[in-house]
């Protein structure tokens, strides 16, 4: 579980961003997403600010939530490029990137109430085409269920389907999740008391790498990013207490989010709904995917048959593959991410 301007080029060059109606100032020689190595537009939400990055202009807006463990720069490669032709939006949850800590615990209900009200004060208005990433699935789901006047369609990213798997599925998934708060409390308290953070058991063959460096996204660098940015997600990873808190949050609350969807599987009618599935779910690089055993093979397909449960909630619904990706389709496969959003968006276009 997983582990966001008019004009704005998606390209190795650029001189200044346009984010939220402010110019973000970048040299001639600035990688594409050093966007996201900086805060975007910080929005006061009941206390807090939640940053906010919107590009692009149009309507329907597409708003990114991204996997537990990731923030906004999982769209690096994604939102640049949706926003050629409507306005696209991402952020980093209450706790995470450059947000301020939020209050606890850290549900979905809460994830979705925050994101509306930043929307909203932003001058963002809906209709939104929601995309979520794995855990992030389960906060625009939520969202829809809060507010489905103002969707207009939804495209689930190799979304975490823990609601809709076998009673079992689930449990299992629960027990092996159990003691991931504590790991990051441990990493927490180590940065808190500037203490060395703790080193976790690597691969064979891998470099032993930093608490910071294996939660957050797939590990720390990614082969996707500049290294400027890298190098500003470690930093992040490395300082900030309170992200430590917020993914401990939103992961000893999975369980009540998952029971607070079952409770409220709402309809959407016509809207459209996509739901891309990678067959390789949990698998952040396909270099280093488990070995075909039957049990993996099981889970993967048990996996794809629980996000196909999600195209019953929409009669205009489709499932579908990235049969060369890791569960980040938006890294390994990204044009599949952005077809599926032109589709649906298109669809909103068509009476």
């Amino acid at each position: 579980m997983r582990q966001s301007r008019t004009g704005f080029l998606l390209a190795m060059v650029i001189s200044s961003i346009t984010i939220s109606g402010q110019q973000v100032a970048s040299g001639a020689s600035s990688p594409a997403d050093i966007l996201y190595a900086q805060s975007g537009q910080l929005v006061s939400v009941n206390g807090f600010r939640l940053n906010l990055y919107c590009m692009g202009s149009g309507s329907p807006t597409v708003v990114f939530d991204s996997g537990w463990g990731d923030w906004a720069p999982a769209w690096s490669k994604v939102q640049p490029e949706i926003a050629k032709w409507t306005r696209a939006c991402s952020y980093d949850r209450a706790g995470t990137g450059f947000s301020d800590p939020g209050p606890m615990p850290r549900t979905s209900v809460h994830i979705a109430e925050e994101l509306r009200t930043a929307l909203h004060h932003a001058g963002v208005g809906g209709p939104y085409i929601l995309v979520g990433s794995a855990f992030g699935g389960d906060n625009m789901r939520t969202f829809a269920d809060l507010y489905m006047d103002e969707v207009a369609g939804l495209v689930l990213d190799d979304a975490d389907p823990t609601d809709v798997e076998p009673k079992s599925m689930r449990e299992e998934e629960h027990r092996g999740h159990a003691g991931i708060p504590s790991d990051l409390r441990d990493c927490r308290n180590a940065i808190a008391g500037h203490k060395p953070l703790p080193a976790l058991t690597s691969r064979p063959g891998q470099p032993q790498r930093t608490c910071a460096q294996q939660f957050f996204f797939r590990g720390l660098p990614e082969a996707e990013w500049s290294p400027e940015l890298n190098a500003k997600v470690l930093e992040i990873a490395q300082t900030k207490v309170a992200m430590y808190d917020a993914y401990s949050s939103e992961m000893e609350q999975t369980a009540s989010d998952e029971t607070y969807l079952q409770r409220h599987r709402r309809s959407f009618g016509s809207r459209p709904i996509r739901v891309l599935t990678s067959g390789n779910h949990g698998v952040g690089h396909l270099e280093r995917k488990p070995p075909d055993t039957p049990e993996h093979l099981k889970y993967e397909q048990e996996t794809t048959l629980a996000q196909a449960r999600w195209l019953a909630l929409s009669s205009n619904s489709k499932q579908i593959f990235a049969r060369n990706s890791s569960e980040y389709i938006q890294f390994d496969e990204p044009e599949t991410v952005i077809n599926a959003i032109r589709e649906v968006y298109d669809q909103t276009k068509t009476p």
